[in-house]
This record gives C-alpha cells, sequence and structure tokens, in this order.
C-alpha cells in the first residue's frame, strides 16, 4: 500500500511539475505545437519565463531596444524568431549564439544602422534573414561569413551605399532594392544558384553584361523605378525567365525583337511606362503568359488597340491591378477600363472597295462620329509654288491636305479650347461648325486622331508637275492685278476661259509669313473671273493656288505667290489740344453721336428695303434654279447669272490693327473672304 501511494504521489508530482513549466507566459498567447505569440504588449525587453521548448517565438510590433544573450540561451529547440517592428538600433555581437537551430531570422522595420562581424555568429542553419526597412548604413564585409546555408537574404529599404559580396553558395533569393549601392557586376554576387534578383529603386541606368551573363539560374528579375532607357541586350538569352518587373524605366516604345528569346515568361509587369499602345503581336512572343500588368499607362484608346481585350480573353491572361489600367484618349473613352471596353468602342473604320479607272484600291470609311472631319478627298487643295516637287523629286502626292475642309468654320458661340496633346502623330486640332474637335492630319497619318501610322506606299501616278510647268502655261495662270495691305484682287480670265465646263473654282491660300501657315480653302464660282482675297495680313506672303472643283485634274493647278502691302500709318487721327479745356469736347461728341444715329438708322431701312425685295425676287421665281452655285443666282430674266451682293462685315481685329504682336493660330483669318466673317483662334 505504501508503495502504491508513494507511485501515485510521483506521477501527481511529475504532471504538477509539467504542467507548471509549460504555462504560458503572462499577456502571451500560446498555441499548440509550441507556437507563442507575444505581440503589442509595448515590451521593451524579451519577455521572461517562456517554456525551453518554444520552436516558433513572435514577438513583433513592441517596444524592445536592446537584446542580451541570456534572453536566448534556454532556447535550444527554437527555429523562428520574429524581432520586426521594434526599437532594436544594433544587434550585439554574437547575442543568436545559442541559437543553433534557428532557420528563419525577422529583424525588420527596426532602427538597426549597422550590421558588425559577429552579429550573426553561430546561426548555422539559418535559412532566411530579413534585414528590411532598417536604417543601414554599412555592412561588414565577413557579417555573412558561416551562413552557408542561407537561401534568402532581404536587405531593401536601407542606407547601404557598400555591399560587401556575397559568397552565399545556396542563396536562392536577393533583394538590394532602394538603396544607394552602386551597379553590380559579376564579382560582387557570387551565388551560382540565384533564381529571384531584386534591384529596383537604385537608379540604374543600365545593367552589368557579365552579370546578367553569369546569373543563368534567374527566374525573377525586379529592375522596376530605374532609369533603364532601353532593354539589355543581355536580357534575350536569359531564356528561364519568368517574372520580369520594368515597371517605371524611361523605355519609351516596346519592340519585340527586345523580347525574342523570353518565350518561358509567366507574369510581365510594364506599368508606368508612359505606353499608349501595344504592336497588335507584341504578346505573341510569350504563349506562357499568365499574369501581366499595364497599369497606369496613358493608353489611347483607338482602334490600333482594339484587340487588346479580345486577346486578354482569348489567351486566358490575367490583368493585374485592372481597375488601375483605363483609358488616357479619346475623350470618349477617358477613364474607362480599358479590358471592359468592346470593339464597336474603339471607333474603328470599316473598309470597302472602291473602283477606279487606273485600279482597284481599298479605301478606308470612317463611322459616323461627331468629331469627323468635314472635308472629303474632293477636297484636296494643291501644293503651292513653294512646295511643289520638282523634276528631281518624287511624284505630286495630292493627299497632302487629304483632312482640310471644303471651307473654314466659324467657331461656336463660347470660348472652346482644344485639350493637350488630343491630336497624334502632328496633327493639328480645330473646331468644325457644330463645335465638335476635329483633327488636321499630316501625310503620314490617317484617323479620327492622326492616330493611325501609315505605311510607305509608292507614289499614286499622277503626271509630274513642276513648277517650271505651272509657270508657263499661260491659260494655267492666274494673277493678281491690285493688292493691298488686307487684300489681294485674283485675275482668274485664263484660267476660267480655258475651261467652259469647269463648275467652280478651289482657291486655295495661306500665309508663309505668318505663325499658321495652315492652308485655308473657298470655293468661288466659275462666274467670277476677278475676285478678292480679304481680310488679310499686311506684310505678308502668300500663296494662292487654284484647282478644279470637284475634279481630280491636278496638272490643271494653277499657283501664284503675292505679297501684301504695309499698313501705312494713319495721317488723318483727330488730334486735340490738351491745353484746351475739356468742355470744348462736348459739341464734337455731340455731332458724332447724330452723326451715328443717323446712320444706323439708315442701315435698318435699307436692310428692310432689301429683304423686302428679296422676299419678292423668291416668290416670282418660287424655286432655285439648278445651275445656282455658290454665290450665285440665275436671274429670272434670262437665265443669266449674275454674283449674289454678300453682306459685308468688317474685320476690325485686323484692319484695324497696325500693332506687331505674335499671333496665335488661326488669328485673324477672314474664313469667307468676300463676306468677311471673323474666325476667332481656336485655340491659344
Amino acid at each position: 500500500m505504501r508503495l502504491l501511494s508513494s507511485l501515485s504521489h510521483l506521477i501527481l508530482f511529475q504532471l504538477l511539475c509539467e504542467s507548471l513549466c509549460s504555462r504560458c507566459p503572462h499577456d502571451c498567447s500560446c498555441v499548440p505545437h509550441n507556437y507563442i505569440f507575444c505581440v503589442q504588449l509595448k515590451l521593451v525587453n524579451m519577455p521572461r519565463g517562456l517554456p525551453s521548448s518554444t520552436k516558433h517565438l513572435y514577438v513583433f510590433q513592441n517596444n524592445i531596444n536592446t537584446l542580451d544573450q541570456q534572453d536566448f540561451v534556454e532556447f535550444g529547440e527554437l527555429g523562428m524568431l520574429d524581432l520586426s517592428q521594434n526599437a532594436l538600433s544594433e544587434i550585439p555581437d554574437g547575442v543568436f549564439s545559442p541559437l543553433s537551430t534557428l532557420n528563419n531570422l525577422d529583424l525588420s522595420s527596426n532602427r538597426i544602422t549597422h550590421i558588425s562581424k559577429d552579429s550573426f555568429t553561430g546561426l548555422v542553419n539559418l535559412e532566411r534573414l530579413y534585414l528590411h526597412n532598417n536604417f543601414i548604413q554599412s555592412i561588414h564585409p565577413a557579417a555573412f561569413k558561416g551562413l552557408e546555408n542561407l537561401l534568402e537574404l532581404k536587405l531593401q529599404g536601407n542606407q547601404i551605399k557598400v555591399l560587401p559580396t556575397l559568397q552565399l553558395p545556396r542563396l536562392l533569393h536577393l533583394d538590394l532594392s532602394y538603396n544607394s549601392i552602386p551597379p553590380l557586376g559579376p564579382e560582387d554576387l557570387q551565388t551560382p544558384h540565384l533564381e529571384s534578383l531584386k534591384l529596383a529603386g537604385l537608379g540604374l541606368s543600365s545593367l552589368d553584361k557579365g552579370l546578367l551573363r553569369s546569373l543563368v539560374n534567374l527566374h525573377v528579375l525586379d529592375v522596376s523605378q530605374n532609369k533603364l532607357v532601353l532593354i539589355q541586350p543581355e536580357l534575350k538569352i536569359m531564356a528561364g525567365l519568368r517574372n520580369l518587373n520594368l515597371t517605371g524605366n524611361p523605355l519609351g516604345s516596346l519592340k519585340r525583337e527586345d523580347f525574342q528569346n523570353l518565350n518561358n515568361m509567366l507574369e510581365l509587369d510594364l506599368s508606368s511606362l508612359n505606353l499608349q499602345g501595344f504592336p497588335e503581336d507584341f504578346f505573341n512572343i510569350f504563349p506562357k503568359l499568365e499574369k501581366l500588368t499595364v497599369a497606369e499607362n496613358p493608353f489611347n484608346c483607338l482602334c490600333p488597340l482594339a484587340w487588346f481585350p479580345t486577346w486578354l480573353k482569348d489567351a486566358r491572361v490575367e490583368l493585374l491591378r485592372m481597375e488601375e489600367t483605363r483609358c488616357h484618349f479619346p475623350p470618349v473613352n477617358s477613364g474607362n477600363v480599358l479590358a471592359k471596353l468592346e470593339h464597336k468602342d474603339f471607333g474603328c473604320p470599316t473598309t470597302t472597295i472602291e473602283l477606279t479607272s487606273a485600279e482597284t484600291s481599298s479605301t478606308t470609311n470612317k463611322p459616323t462620329d461627331p468629331t469627323t472631319l468635314s472635308g472629303t478627298t474632293d477636297n484636296i487643295p494643291p501644293l503651292p509654288p513653294s512646295e511643289l516637287p520638282s523634276e528631281d523629286t518624287d511624284s505630286f502626292h495630292p493627299e497632302q491636305y487629304s483632312a482640310i475642309p471644303s471651307s473654314i468654320p466659324e467657331e461656336p458661340e463660347g470660348e472652346l479650347m482644344c485639350p493637350n496633346n488630343i491630336c497624334l502623330n502632328g496633327g493639328t486640332c480645330w473646331f468644325d461648325s457644330n463645335g465638335q474637335i476635329s483633327c488636321l492630319c499630316p501625310l503620314s497619318t490617317s484617323g479620327l486622331y492622326c492616330e493611325i501610322q501609315n505605311e510607305a506606299r509608292p507614289p499614286p501616278h499622277f503626271r509630274r508637275v513642276s513648277i517650271e510647268t505651272i509657270a508657263t502655261v499661260s491659260p494655267n495662270i492666274i494673277s493678281s492685278h491690285h493688292v493691298t495691305s488686307t487684300s489681294i484682287s485674283l485675275d482668274l480670265h485664263h484660267y476660267i476661259e480655258t475651261r467652259p465646263h469647269i463648275r467652280g473654282i478651289r482657291l486655295t491660300y495661306r500665309n508663309l509669313s505668318g505663325p499658321d501657315q495652315r492652308p485655308l480653302q473657298l470655293n468661288v464660282p466659275a462666274s467670277y473671273p476677278e475676285y478678292t482675297l480679304r481680310g488679310l495680313q499686311p506684310n505678308s506672303t502668300y500663296s494662292v493656288c487654284a484647282s478644279p472643283l470637284g475634279e481630280r485634274d491636278h496638272v490643271s493647278v494653277a499657283c501664284m505667290e503675292a505679297r501684301t502691302a504695309e499698313n501705312p500709318p494713319s495721317s488723318h487721327d483727330p488730334r486735340f489740344d490738351k491745353t484746351e479745356p475739356s468742355s470744348s469736347l462736348i459739341p464734337i461728341v455731340v455731332a458724332v453721336a447724330v452723326v451715328m444715329v443717323a446712320a444706323i438708322v439708315a442701315t435698318v431701312v435699307a436692310i428692310r428695303r432689301r429683304r423686302r425685295s428679296k422676299a419678292a425676287v423668291n416668290v416670282d421665281l418660287h424655286e432655285t434654279s439648278h445651275l445656282e452655285l455658290e454665290g450665285v443666282k440665275t436671274s429670272p430674266e434670262n437665265g443669266s447669272t449674275h454674283p449674289k451682293q454678300p453682306d459685308i462685315a468688317s474685320c476690325p481685329s485686323l484692319a484695324q490693327n497696325t500693332l506687331e504682336y505674335e499671333a496665335p493660330l488661326i488669328q485673324g483669318q477672314c474664313s469667307a473672304n468676300n463676306k468677311l466673317a471673323c474666325v476667332k483662334p481656336s485655340f491659344v
């Protein structure tokens, strides 16, 4: 009986001892399998009384500012130690030497300023060392010596200026991002098995060729937020690369040949590269691509990019940061998520076949859109003599101004301004008669916003016309017989006489001396053998060309140049003696007011009489003759044509301005000449 009693007491004592020895520290949380969490307890020192059998100890988010070797003497089985987000400023030498079984050490987000030679002495089995987001400025060259089993090293977000040579034979993952270290060479990283290298934010303008060649097992490369202006040629030989991050580099446009051999790519990040789009077959070089990030790029969601959403679905590629991948242009798509657009949202043109006498050609018809230009291919003005090709140049290209409207529209009511960079590839923005934005495109581009860059094509089969030909063929000559400071009177007799069946004449003129040299157009009836261009700039050289209205006879183009006279100084301005009393001006002001009132009354009476007579003529005619053209009406007596009497309006911004100043584009141009309807600047 005594033996049984002694045995029971012994068992009870052993159970009580085990219970006391394995109790959980105060305010800490203990989880089965020896996990202890002492988190957010405002501890300034390591907790005491922890079980010696602890294998995973988490003491992060406290105020621990110092460590002592006695803190870890009893942890012979500890495998994980997390001391992140504390206030440690240094790592005492040999403080971790009792932890020979430790595999993972997290010291991130502390205030550590340097790493000494013996900071990690004794950690012979350490596999992961996290030192990121500290204030580390220096690392002893032998600080990592003895860490033969280290697999992962994180040093990003410090102030490291000199990186010691890393001789880590088993290292697989290395992050050196956002430090001040100079460009690395192959001698700096003696890590033959490295699979992941992150060098973001180091200010690199290039990557060392030898370094890339030495990393034969590299799978992940992050060179984001650097200053790379081109893709290193050595990148092409890294066929094993599976994850590439190029975010935030000034690379410009991407080329297929730069990624030609990276056919094992699984994840690609091209965010913040100022990309407006991709070539349609760009992603075909990545047949295994699974994840793609192209966020924060100013995409032009026009027809050349219409394939992208469909490709994402068909290739089953996951678009990361989708909500941050939005359209920047055109305004109708601005702010829309790129991947959610449908093909019709990109405004693609439809292609039709047009048969001509010369050949069968494909023409592009733009869809109905309020921003489409009002001009057609019939409104093709010729080049002025100063720009016509000579005999030793290429053939004449009538498409040079294929987007110019047939008449210059008046600006809509209200003050309108073109958005910045709305017209691409050198196009010029303006507002049409409906107040909608349109773009005048150069020869090499087309589309609503000049977004399509046309491929080089052979010149059209038109007869070569040189300056000498136009200058010597007398029937085609147009000339000026009277030039003032704001007008040019044209003599079109010879031009009209040689073309008895011409419907009208298209006059194209532009100021070769002004800041805006874009051509302006207007249509003139064939019954106008003389025509006056009005509202021109003084002391400027103008190029004027005439071509048949509605015809493609480019051989019949005739051009001339004329220079307007200087605006003469006013010599009859009223002068007043400043010494006379101000009361002497009262009679003059009264007289001027009376004259103005009389002029206004006479004008109103004349307008009413004119409207009555015009209404009477319209009643007699009932309808207009089919011969009526712009500015011409058929006479009810004999069917002959007479020019309409245009409404004369002043153009004060030009005719009365004698000061020299720098004018904005389209400033002071009177769009209809004889009608003198002044066009305000479309933009400043």
